[in-house]
């Protein structure tokens, strides 16, 4: 069945896809080089309310879906990753609160965050709790109407220029779990900065290790029910956004490297011109609409409440690894100038390479793929 997006999708697309080659692209260069975070691009999508793309019109949001999501998470991370990225984990936090929190929080919050006067990070990972989020050490402790924070986050992106940090603690023994963490809305200058590393790619967001020493928060940061929060968080599919990413930065070199090889000249022709050189760009074509059908495919589920943990983690995959392939392969064609920042096809490769570790590396995916696949089989056999 073909996927075709709709009139007002395709306005969507065109509307960012005009915004990201006329104010993202231009710059992407000089910020990434200079790890410079892209305020003034990111406000300005804050201006047209893109930052609260999935929030709902009721709160300053634009009320938009999963779909729309993920088409404007490829044309964005096709001009800069590093803004497709801060909006989307800005966008998980608000949806966050807004599946959970209670009225008074969304009031408080989600009205600014729409229009990114209020910046969200996402404090979950730890040093020991990467794939094993189970495995976290930050624990919060109810004293009266606070609660009392300790440990650490890392990779907190939009840490830095970020208001809030939506933490997860545990706040209940390991015998409970998953049922024993929770999450709280903390302000950023209640933590400290332990590290700011420099990075292969998505220089331009850092995502920094910070600490929690005794901190105190009201009662009323409390996001969801006590001790349901690693569940709770399976219920929100923005995750969508990591696999929308891959197929910006696979279409970017695939676009990229067509404009090249079409204009440069050896032995008297067009090397686009050469069929080794057609065909693999074919083969970035292909990578590149596999990679976007089984992401919307995921987006669509996700939109209609169907479960998406298959399809979802198979478009992780997919779309992760043909932005890399397709980086590595624009950078080969464009050949020595692909190797410096003239063009944006090294930065490409750079930045493609965390998408296969970040929101879960490839070999957890494919766990969750083979995992499923066994069991549709089981199901089969069962029903035979």
């Amino acid at each position: 069945m073909e996927f075709r997006l709709s009139e007002r999708r395709r306005e969507l697309r065109d509307d960012v896809r005009a915004f990201t080659r006329e104010e993202i692209r231009p710059a992407a260069i000089e910020l990434d080089g200079n790890g410079e975070y892209p305020a003034d691009i990111l406000d300005a999508l804050g201006e047209r309310r893109l930052t609260g793309l999935t929030v709902p019109e009721s709160y300053g949001g634009r009320g938009e879906g999963l779909v729309e999501l993920a088409v404007v998470t490829e044309e964005l991370a096709a001009g800069l990753m590093s803004v497709a990225s801060a909006m989307a984990l800005h966008l998980g936090v608000a949806a966050v609160i807004e599946r959970f929190g209670t009225e008074p929080q969304r009031e408080a919050f989600l009205p600014e965050m729409a229009t990114f006067d209020r910046v969200g990070a996402l404090g979950l990972s730890e040093a020991n709790a990467g794939s094993d989020k189970l495995a976290m050490e930050t624990t919060a402790e109810r004293d009266g109407d606070e609660w009392v924070l300790d440990g650490h986050k890392e990779w907190v992106t939009n840490f830095l220029d970020a208001d809030v940090v939506l933490t997860y603690a545990k706040t209940g023994p390991d015998a409970d779990a998953p049922h024993n963490v929770s999450a709280f809305l903390v302000p950023t200058d209640e933590f400290e900065v332990e590290e700011v590393w420099r990075t292969l790619g998505a220089r331009s967001a850092k995502s920094p290790r910070v600490s929690l020493d005794d901190v105190r928060v009201p009662a009323d940061r409390l996001v969801g029910e006590e001790g349901e929060a690693y569940v709770q968080r399976g219920a929100v599919a923005t995750g969508v956004n990591v696999p929308a990413r891959g197929v910006g930065i696979a279409r970017a070199a695939l676009e990229d490297t067509v404009a090249y090889t079409s204009g440069r000249e050896q032995f008297d022709r067009p090397v686009g011109e050469f069929q080794g050189v057609r065909w693999r760009v074919a083969e970035m074509a292909e990578r590149v609409d596999a990679a976007r059908l089984l992401t919307l495919r995921a987006a669509a589920r996700a939109d209609r409440g169907a479960g998406v943990d298959r399809e979802l983690s198979m478009a992780k995959v997919r779309a992760t690894e043909a932005a890399v392939e397709n980086a590595n392969d624009a950078l080969q064609l464009h050949g020595g100038k692909g190797y410096t920042d003239e063009h944006h096809v090294e930065r490409y490769l750079r930045d493609a390479r965390l998408l296969t570790i970040a929101g879960g590396p490839n070999e957890l995916h494919r766990n969750t793929v083979a995992d499923a696949t066994f069991d549709e089989r089981s199901d089969a056999s069962g029903d035979e």
